[in-house]
């Protein structure tokens, strides 16, 4: 059985990652924050959100003994980042300034791999945080990689749909072509060795665009050869599947799907045990703990989902775990699952909490101040028919009212409203070379700084300039008003 604990819904844009350590949960989004939990009851640690990147944040992991994250962005770096005070120990730039899909560190802590939206790899000396090799892939874009549980090897998955296997030196040992027919999107190694005779075996799942999750056997033969072979080809998901993960005993398999399921596998026997369908949109990440039998799902729809694996089929000891339900309520749908014109004067009071309003509470509720009301509040009515004396409270209040209403808390904003880049409502769209809609501010900047590559294909821009997209600003104002 599976039960869901709580949600998360702190992320103001797609959740697109998630990683444990064995005391620490790290969620990262499009908003270019990372947020940090604690396990115990998922509260919020005191320094999240961390805030060093400039762009979107696509990927996290811990180091195994939990001290640092590393996280990964379209900025085009990897920042490492101390669990004990939230400051950034090292911002290590991907070479070619190319936007970081994917980063991963391996088991003994020693290396660190980051790929790009160019193809390229780069290995780091994660100690001293230097480079150590870079290799390019052409013609195809980094989403996946994963080191082996001996830490020696490591895969790589990409949008071309290859699986390639490297080593240490960065030597290509096997590409398994199309291994995922339109592209990889995840790949996990199982955390256990198998042996015998002259064969070391290791087990991997994969997940692409072709809707399949797969289990493979990497084996390393007796001549130091190795050859990929496929176990099984998983059909629990009805369209793409976006992430995947292993249970620290390597016994259960997790994936997340555009479908809008997570699904739960005995990986040993490719067993179909549970279909999750509580995400609203697609479920882009997914991950389990390390010590409980817990799993995080990350999904567009800016939650993250803690589940509870209840039936011990994870081989974890841990099977008195309490349900329960975060103090600040974010556990039920709450206010940002919603129009804020559609909150009831419940999330209303949640939302003063969360902006640490909470000595307005009371007011609130005496006036019965719903989501609409909220929206209407003018510094007049807070004086005179709230009686909210402080001017600067009166200010601080309207303040953050201007932010629900600019950054459309709402999980409704059409896609085609947010800059590509920024994953922000716009405000000055214009159209770029490639065709694309972006803010204008970032987009200037992008150019400024990336050499003239299209932030959505890589490819070079042919011109610099930039054509306003009057239609396109029309429209998101008749957005903004309507809500």
């Amino acid at each position: 059985m599976v039960s869901l604990i709580c949600t998360l819904q702190d992320h103001r844009d797609d959740v697109n990652w998630c990683a444990f350590s064995a005391t620490l949960l790290a969620t990262c989004s499009g908003d270019k924050t990372l947020r940090i939990y604690n396990t115990k009851d998922f509260s919020e640690l005191p320094f999240s959100p961390l805030t060093g990147h400039g762009y979107g944040v696509h990927c996290c992991c811990f180091s195994p003994c939990g001290q640092f994250l590393a996280s990964c962005s379209t900025d085009a770096t990897v920042v490492i980042w101390s669990t004990v005070s939230g400051e950034i120990e090292a911002v290590l730039e991907h070479p070619g300034r190319s936007p970081v899909r994917v980063c991963a560190l391996s088991p003994d802590s020693a290396h660190l791999v980051s790929g790009a939206s160019d193809g390229s790899l780069a290995l780091w000396d994660f100690p001293s945080k230097q480079r150590r090799r870079t290799g390019p892939v052409n013609d195809t874009t980094m989403v996946a990689c994963s080191f082996s549980p001996c830490s020696q090897l490591f895969v790589t998955g990409s949008t071309y749909g290859d699986l390639r296997l490297w080593d240490l030196e960065m030597n290509q040992l096997h590409a398994e072509k199309n291994a995922h027919d339109l592209g990889v999107s995840c790949c996990a190694f199982s955390p256990d060795i198998h042996s015998g005779g002259q064969v070391v075996q290791f087990r991997m799942a994969s997940c692409g665009q072709d809707s399949l999750l797969k289990i493979w056997a990497i084996n390393k033969l007796h001549t130091g050869a190795f050859k990929m072979q496929l176990l099984h080809a998983l059909t629990g998901q009805s369209a793409p599947v976006l992430s995947c993960a292993y249970s620290a005993d390597g016994q259960l398999l997790v994936s997340g799907s555009v479908d809008k399921t997570v699904t739960i596998y005995d990986a040993t026997n490719a067993a179909l045990l549970y279909t999750l369908n509580q995400h609203e949109r697609y479920v882009t990440a997914c991950s389990f703990s390390p010590t409980a039998p817990i799993i995080a799902t990350g999904s567009m729809d800016k939650t993250v989902n803690i589940w509870r694996v209840e039936d011990g089929c994870s081989g974890h000891g841990d099977q008195s775990l309490p349900l329960f339900r975060l103090s600040s309520g974010r556990a039920s749908l709450g206010p940002s699952k919603l129009l804020v014109s559609d909150w009831s004067e419940e999330d209303v009071s949640l939302w003063l909490v969360e902006e640490g309003l909470e000595g307005l509470v009371d007011t609130f509720r005496t006036n019965n101040i719903d989501g609409t009301e909220l929206l209407s509040l003018t510094k007049e009515t807070l004086a005179s028919e709230l009686h909210i004396e402080s001017m600067g409270l009166r200010s601080k209040l309207l303040r953050k009212v201007d932010e629900l209403k600019s950054e459309c808390v709402c999980s409704g904003v059409p896609d085609e409203f947010l800059c590509p880049i920024t994953r922000e409502l716009m405000k000055d769209p214009v159209i770029a070379a490639d065709g694309y809609s972006y803010e204008r501010e970032a987009i200037e900047s992008w150019i400024n700084t990336k050499n003239r590559s299209s932030p959505m294909t890589n490819l070079p821009l042919l011109t610099t300039l930039l054509t306003p997209n009057h239609t396109l600003k029309m429209a998101i104002g008749r957005w903004k008003t309507t809500h």
